[in-house]
């Protein structure tokens, strides 16, 4: 049997539930979610690896208007992965009324990629609101295949699953098959890491922050990690850490014990808070963040 590799990018508005969909197809928790909009930053590959096969998945940030560089860069990958995909899955929900971002349709309409539209949340609908949201969509992208699930659930997957290896090419891995992303074990801690600050926080504050791990030492026990929480202001500084520095304490508890389940061993965490004044609006300093 011939083998097949491909490229699936996940696109769609903030907080519809791509990245839960990428942790379902991962089979494990490989991007961060949380109850707020743009928590994803970063293009995030998974990569599924079978015996006739290999699905990299691509986790985008939601596509939106820039207000920031951070944001101009985050859409850059969103513009990348419209581009460079074997298949694009397209989520929304029963609750977006149609993808705002104008830009972003289009070109979703003008591609010759295949295209599946997710209307995802169906569990909180019934079926009379599912059916508008299914002939709405064939109506805005009547070339593309529209399915509707339950990317909490897990519902209706194994469809897409199938539909998926339909129509990937076929070719050698394009990776080793004992990898699983493009990204180093920084990377993921980082993000475990900034989670829980969208957890614990409200409003501006976690948008400010970004993590940097400056220290990751394996031993046969433990692992030993030192990791810095950049802001951009010193008042954030003092929200992050909190009284006698309660919060920032339980952030990193609440962080330990994910990344301790990532990577199946004992973690030390060690937290920092440093002030990077206006790094969202900076190119140089967007690049030292990895953006």
């Amino acid at each position: 049997m011939s083998h097949k590799s491909g490229f699936v990018n996940i696109i769609g508005s903030p907080n519809v539930g791509k990245s839960t969909l990428m942790n379902q197809m991962m089979g494990e928790k490989f991007s961060i979610t949380t109850s707020k909009a743009q928590t994803t930053r970063h293009r995030i590959l998974g990569i599924v690896n079978d015996e006739n096969y290999q699905i990299v998945f691509s986790d985008t940030p939601g596509v939106l208007d820039p207000h920031y560089k951070l944001h101009e860069n985050m859409m850059g990958y969103v513009n990348t992965a419209l581009k460079d995909g074997d298949v694009i899955l397209l989520v929304t929900d029963i609750y977006e009324t149609g993808l705002k971002h104008a830009e972003t349709l289009n070109r979703i309409k003008k591609t010759s990629i295949p295209v599946l539209v997710l209307i995802n949340k169906i569990d909180q609908g019934d079926q009379t609101l599912i059916e508008e949201k299914v002939t709405y969509w064939h109506n805005e992208l009547p070339n593309a295949e529209i399915l509707p699930i339950s990317a909490l659930e897990g519902f209706n997957l194994e469809p897409i699953r199938k539909r998926i290896l339909e129509l990937i090419p076929e070719s050698p891995p394009y990776y080793d098959k004992e990898e699983i992303s493009d990204r180093p074990m920084r990377f993921f801690v980082s993000e475990m890491i900034r989670e829980k600050i969208f957890m614990h926080y409200k409003k501006e504050v976690p948008y400010a922050t970004q993590v940097e791990v400056e220290e990751y030492l394996e031993d046969v026990d433990i692992i030993r990690i030192r990791a810095v929480i950049y802001v951009e202001r010193k008042t954030q500084k003092g929200i992050i850490i909190g009284h006698q520095g309660n919060k920032i304490k339980h952030v990193g508890i609440d962080a330990r014990k994910d990344i301790e389940k990532f990577v199946d061993k004992k973690v030390h965490l060690e937290l920092y808070v440093k002030v990077d004044k206006d790094w969202r609006g900076d190119e140089n300093k967007l690049e030292k963040h990895g953006y």
